[in-house]
C-alpha cells in the first residue's frame, strides 16, 4: 500500500532523532554523518533498526545534509549520489520483511540565497535536483523536505522532488516560539498559516512541522491546528523532546518518553496523520508513542 493510501486508514508512526544517535554511535563533533551511509553502513542500519523495533512505520533517511552544497563542506561532494542512494537502501533494509515507508530526507542547504545571501538560486536548484534524483533512484516512498525556514528554498526543493518523480512530497517547516506571547514563526518570519497555504499551492502531499526553538509537543498541537485551519492535506508532526537545557556547554533535551507522550493524544485529536520525534527523541520515546497509538486504535475500534 502506498504511503498516501495508508494515511487514509491509520495514523503512522515516524522515527526520532538521528543526529544524537550518530553521536552516541561514535560520530566525532563536526563529522559527516551522511558519509557513514557508505563508510559505516552497519552503524546506520543499527540506529534505524532500533526505531523499527520500537514500532516506527516510517523511517527518514540519513541524508539531511547530503546535498552537494552541504557535502562540499566535508570534501564529500564526489559521492553525492552514492551517499543518498545508500541512505534510502539502508532504511529499506532496516524494515526487513516488515511493511514500512522510507522518507528521503532533504534538509536545508545551510545558507541564504541571493539577494539575502551569496548563494545563487540556480546552485540550490541543481543541488536539490541531484539529491532528489538519487533518493528516488534509491527507492524512497516519499521525499521529506525538512527543517525549512524560507518558503523560497522550500519551493525550489518541492519542484526538484516533483521533477525527480517522487511518489509523495512532504514539506516540513521549523518554527520558533517568539520571545513575547505564544506566536510562532520561522526564522524568516513565516507563520504556520502562510506555510500551509504555500505548501498546498506548491504541490505538497503532506504538510509537516519539525524542530525549531521551543517547539515541544504542545506547541506542535497548536501549529497543527493552524495548519488544519488553512488546508485539509495530511499533517505530519515531529516535535522535540521538550525544551532544551544547557549543561556543561551541551544542549540537552531531557523530556522522558512518558512526559513527551502525555501530549500525544491531543496531537492526534488535532488531526495529525504521521507523528514522530525530532531533537532529543530516542527509540524509547518512539516505543512509548507506539503504545499510545495502539491504545488509541483499540479504543476507537471498541467505540465502533
Amino acid at each position: 500500500m502506498k504511503l498516501l493510501e495508508a494515511l487514509k486508514h491509520r495514523v503512522l508512526l515516524g522515527d526520532g532523532a538521528m543526529g544524537t544517535e550518530l553521536q552516541q554511535a561514535g560520530l566525532p563533533p563536526g563529522g559527516c554523518g551522511e558519509a557513514w551511509n557508505l563508510d559505516e553502513p552497519k552503524k546506520i542500519l543499527a540506529i534505524q533498526r532500533a526505531y523499527v523495533d520500537a514500532g516506527s512505520d516510517c523511517l527518514i533517511t540519513n541524508s539531511f545534509g547530503a546535498s552537494r552544497i552541504m557535502l562540499e563542506r566535508h570534501d564529500e561532494e564526489g559521492r553525492v549520489r552514492e551517499i543518498n542512494r545508500a541512505a534510502a537502501q539502508i532504511a529499506r533494509q532496516a524494515f526487513g520483511n516488515r511493511e514500512g515507508y522510507v522518507l528521503g530526507d532533504i534538509g536545508p542547504f545551510g545558507g541564504l540565497m541571493e539577494p539575502y545571501g551569496e548563494i545563487p538560486a540556480a546552485l540550490v536548484k541543481n543541488a536539490f535536483t541531484e539529491q532528489a534524483e538519487a533518493l528516488v533512484s534509491g527507492g524512497v516512498d516519499a521525499i521529506v523536505i525538512e527543517t525549512q525556514t524560507a518558503l523560497e528554498e522550500l519551493g525550489i526543493a518541492i519542484a526538484a522532488a516533483k521533477a525527480a518523480g517522487a511518489p509523495a512530497i512532504i514539506g516540513s517547516m521549523a518554527f520558533d516560539k517568539m520571545q513575547e506571547g505564544d506566536e510562532v514563526r520561522t526564522m524568516m518570519g513565516t507563520s504556520p498559516e502562510q506555510a500551509a497555504e504555500f505548501m498546498a499551492e506548491a504541490g505538497c502531499d503532506i504538510m509537516a512541522l519539525n524542530c525549531g526553538t521551543g517547539i515541544d509537543m504542545w506547541r506542535a498541537v497548536d501549529t497543527a491546528k493552524r495548519y488544519r485551519s488553512v488546508s485539509g492535506l495530511p499533517i505530519m508532526a515531529q516535535p522535540n523532546a521538550g525544551l532544551p537545557v544547557l549543561e556543561n556547554m551541551k544542549v540537552l533535551y531531557k523530556e522522558t518518553p512518558e512526559e513527551m507522550a502525555q501530549g500525544l493524544e491531543t496531537l492526534l485529536d488535532a488531526g495529525v496523520a504521521i507523528v514522530g520525534g525530532c531533537c532529543g527523541s530516542t527509540p524509547a520515546h518512539i516505543r512509548k508513542f507506539r503504545e499510545v497509538l495502539d491504545g488509541a486504535r483499540t479504543q476507537s475500534r471498541a467505540r465502533a
